[in-house]
């Protein structure tokens, strides 16, 4: 669990769409996540991911029966490239507002000039859904992650995605900004206090987005539903971090 896989072709990383549970949706790739919320009043897109992989995201929005017209918001967790690159060709295809948080504006520039800053507690309603949002940073210093609810079959389940989960930056010579360490365990700590019954992840070896769609895809079975991943991974992650802080020693 939560090990990467290099690919070389963005080919490599197609996947097919699928449901993971009341209006959230799954739409590629492997190399970076990206998800589709259906708010019944149009749609939420978090992290369109690479530009050479944009290709993928697009069959699959078709191929779930929506348009990319109806991308209303364009949510994205960090400005590091595998999730933005993507953004400006999908806001020109479908109008939709971007928002990025507020820390990490300039360098989001290199990708697009985003329309809304994020800070803590900010929210975003559309249709039946309300995200909020909350400031992690440390991988980034702009990083966000959010919450919202979602429903199926009559129960509510609290959906949470990490906004910037990975460790490259922790190394020393690869630092987003000084004191990312210090800000990415308090980072950890604040996101420990959650609840969250279904882990999104930023990417597939996240939350084994992999292995646990393609199970919901040939037998129905639903393990995206498992409210203790998201402490699991939270420990995990710092965890790594200690390694990662004692390779310095």
């Amino acid at each position: 669990m939560f090990a990467r896989r290099k690919l070389e072709n963005p080919w490599e990383g197609k996947m097919e769409p699928f449901r993971i549970i009341g209006n959230v949706y799954f739409i590629g790739t492997f190399q970076a996540s990206c998800h589709l919320i259906d708010t019944g009043d149009g749609l939420i897109l978090i992290d369109p991911g690479y530009s050479n992989t944009l290709y993928l995201v697009i069959r699959s929005i078709y191929k779930l029966g929506f348009k990319p017209e109806d991308i209303k918001y364009i949510v994205n967790t960090h400005w590091h490239g595998d999730h933005t690159e993507a953004t400006a060709a999908l806001v020109d295809l479908s109008g939709a507002k971007t928002l990025i948080g507020r820390y990490d504006e300039e360098r989001t520039k290199r990708y697009f000039v985003p329309d809304i800053l994020l800070k803590d507690g900010d929210t975003l309603e559309l249709g039946n859904t309300k995200m909020t949002f909350m400031e992690t940073p440390g991988h980034t210093k702009g990083t966000v992650s959010f919450f919202f609810d979602t429903v199926e079959n009559g129960r509510t389940y609290r959906v949470g995605m990490f906004g910037g989960a990975g460790a490259n930056t922790m190394v020393r010579g690869k630092f987003d900004y000084e004191g990312c360490r210090e800000g990415y365990r308090a980072s950890l700590h604040r996101l420990q206090k959650e609840k969250v019954d279904v882990f999104i992840g930023n990417h597939t070896w996240n939350n084994d987005t992999f292995e646990k769609g393609k199970l919901l895809l040939e037998t129905g079975e639903n393990t995206f539903v498992d409210p203790e991943l998201w402490h699991k991974f939270l420990t995990f992650c710092e965890e790594r971090l200690d390694r990662v802080i004692a390779s310095d020693l």
